[in-house]
């Protein structure tokens, strides 16, 4: 099935990236046209995929991921926090495809991959 989804894993505390906000924007001449906001499950996945059907088609996407918000309820970060949002912008090439992208954070790091 052709969708958009992601995954966070907390590597600092060992365990999934529950309750972190995602925005979801798609990239049109230069321009982010939101799609969509959620916040993940305690799985640290959305509930929904991220994008799908009319939202979800070629061209540039773009995630933004509050980790800073979420590391901040679970650890003693300075008022300016390293990582604050973390945005991943990429490409789909071919909608009819599954794109899943994970997120492995940290307060200080984090990596990203097309998974499936």
């Amino acid at each position: 099935m052709s969708k958009l989804t992601s995954h966070v894993l907390d590597v600092y505390s060992g365990k999934p990236g529950g309750g972190i906000k995602v925005d979801v924007y798609y990239i049109s001449e230069n321009k982010r046209n939101k799609l969509n906001t959620v916040l993940l499950n305690k799985d640290g996945r959305a509930d929904k995929p991220l994008a799908e059907g009319a939202n979800f088609k070629e061209g540039k996407y773009e995630l933004v991921f509050f980790v800073g918000d979420y590391f901040k309820k679970i650890t003693n970060l300075p008022k300016t926090p390293f990582l604050d949002e973390v945005i991943i912008r990429f490409g789909i090439s071919n909608p009819n495809e599954h794109y899943h992208v994970p997120l492995l954070v940290t307060p200080w790091s984090y990596s990203t991959y097309r998974g499936s």
